[in-house]
C-alpha cells in the first residue's frame, strides 16, 4: 500500500460560538437541572472556550414556526373547546394563548438549513483541496464524501458532483455513517482505489453540521455536554497512487478495529425535534479499548525494530480529553512526550467529528515537518469502530 496525500483544505464553521453562550442559554432554559450547580466546571473542564458553526446558536435555540396547536390544529382545538361548554369569545382567547406558546423546531426546521451549509462548506473545501493540489475537477476520478448529522437522499456526493461539474463516470462513493472515523477511514479506502489503479486521482470531502445535536430542550448531563462539545467543519484532500509536487503524505499501511457489542454506546436518534446524539458513560472506556489494539498492530508491523521506531507525530481524534490522556498513559515509555499536541490544539476548538483528523493533518503541515517524519493518523466512532494508518511525511 503506498498512496500520497496533498495537504488538505479547511474551513472552519464562521459563526464563533463561545462557552459563555451557551453556559448562560442552558442555565436560563434549565434553572433546576440536577447539573444546574455544576455547569460551570462541567464547561471548563472541556478545555473548549470557542468553537465555530455553520449557523449561529440562535438559529439552533430559536421556536419551530408553528405555535403549540401545531400538531393537534386550530380546528380541532376550537371544536373541542366549544364542545365543552366554551363561548365563541372564551374560546378564541384559548387558541390565542395556546397559539402564543412556542413550539420547538420540527426536523425539517433544523436540518433544511444546516444541509444547505453543509453542502455549500463543502463546495469551498472540495474547490480550496482541488487549488492545493494543482488539479481541476475533470481530474477527479473518485469522489468520497461524508456528512453524518444531516441526512439526505441524494447526499452530499451527488450535489458536488454537480456543483463541481464533476466527470460524467467519475465513481461516487458516499459514506454518511461513517461520523467521527470518516477520517482515516476514507484515507483508508482511497489508498485502496489508487492501489488498484495508481493513475486514479480520489478527492475526499467531509461536511460536518454537528451543532444540529444542539437540543435545546434535553436536561440530560450527556446533552449539556454535547452541547458544550461539537463543532462545525468541512475538510477535502486529494489522494493519488503516484507522487506529486504538492503530496505531502505518504501512507504506508491501514488497520481496522470493531468492537463487538458496542452500537448502543453512541449513536444518533431522529426524533420529532431533529438529530439527538446520545453518549454513554461507559463510551471511553470502550474507544481505550481500540487505542489498545492499536498499540498492538504498530507493535506487530515494528517488530523488527522495536527499540528505536516511534511516531514523531499522532494525529487522533479519539473524542475527548480522557482519550488522550490515556493514549499517553499506555503508550510506550521511550516514546518522545508531545505526540498528541496538535490532536490538542484542534480539540481546543471543539470535537470536528469526521473532520477532525483532516484538520489535526493541516495543523501539522502547516507547523512545518520534515522529510521521513512517521505519523500515525487514528480516529475511533459510534459503532464503536476505529481506523487508524501508517505514513512518512514527504
Amino acid at each position: 500500500m503506498a498512496a500520497y496525500l496533498c495537504p488538505p483544505a479547511v474551513i472552519h464553521g464562521e459563526h464563533a460560538v463561545k462557552t459563555s453562550q451557551i453556559v448562560a442559554e442552558v442555565r436560563d432554559r434549565h434553572p433546576h437541572a440536577a447539573w444546574a450547580p455544576r455547569v460551570d466546571g462541567i464547561a471548563a473542564s472541556t478545555g473548549i472556550e470557542t468553537r465555530g458553526w455553520m449557523l449561529p446558536l440562535e438559529t439552533a435555540v430559536a421556536p419551530g414556526d408553528g405555535g403549540g396547536l401545531r400538531a393537534f390544529g386550530v380546528g380541532r382545538a376550537q371544536e373541542a373547546l366549544a364542545s365543552d361548554g366554551f363561548t365563541e369569545q372564551d374560546v378564541d382567547r384559548v387558541i390565542a394563548a395556546l397559539e402564543a406558546v412556542p413550539a420547538p423546531q420540527t426536523v425539517q426546521e433544523r436540518t433544511a438549513p444546516a444541509w444547505e451549509a453543509v453542502q455549500a462548506y463543502g463546495e469551498r473545501a472540495a474547490r480550496g483541496a482541488l487549488q492545493i493540489a494543482a488539479l481541476d475537477a475533470a481530474d477527479v476520478d473518485c469522489l468520497i464524501t461524508s456528512h453524518s448529522t444531516t441526512p439526505a437522499l441524494p447526499g452530499l456526493d451527488i450535489a458536488l458532483s454537480n456543483k463541481l461539474a464533476l466527470r460524467p463516470d467519475a465513481m461516487l462513493l458516499p459514506a454518511t455513517q461513517w461520523a467521527c472515523v470518516a477520517g482515516t477511514r476514507s484515507l483508508a479506502l482511497a489508498a485502496e482505489l489508487v492501489a488498484a489503479d495508481p493513475d486514479r486521482v480520489v478527492l475526499v470531502v467531509i461536511s460536518e453540521a454537528l451543532s444540529t445535536t444542539y437540543q435545546p430542550a434535553d436536561d440530560t448531563l450527556e446533552s449539556l455536554i454535547v452541547r458544550l462539545l461539537f463543532a462545525d467543519t468541512a475538510v477535502a484532500a486529494v489522494v493519488t497512487g503516484r507522487p506529486r509536487r504538492e503530496s505531502v503524505l505518504r501512507l504506508d499501511g491501514a488497520w481496522h478495529h470493531t468492537l463487538p457489542g458496542t452500537q448502543d454506546l453512541h449513536r444518533l436518534e431522529t426524533r420529532a425535534d431533529g438529530t439527538h446524539f446520545v453518549m454513554d458513560r461507559r463510551g471511553p472506556r470502550a474507544v481505550q479499548e481500540t487505542v489498545t489494539a492499536m498499540w498492538e498492530w504498530l507493535r506487530s508491523r515494528y517488530q523488527d525494530d522495536p527499540d528505536s521506531w516511534h511516531p514523531d507525530m499522532l494525529l487522533a481524534h479519539p473524542g475527548g480529553t480522557r482519550v488522550l490522556e490515556y493514549m499517553e498513559q499506555t503508550m510506550p515509555e521511550a516514546w518522545p512526550s508531545g505526540l498528541l499536541d496538535y490532536s490538542r490544539d484542534s480539540y481546543a476548538g471543539g470535537n470536528r467529528g469526521g473532520a477532525a483528523v483532516f484538520d489535526i493533518l493541516r495543523r501539522a503541515y502547516d507547523a512545518g515537518q520534515k522529510a521521513g517524519d512517521r505519523a500515525v493518523l487514528y480516529a475511533a466512532a459510534p459503532g464503536l469502530t476505529a481506523t487508524a494508518l501508517d505514513g512518512e511525511w514527504l
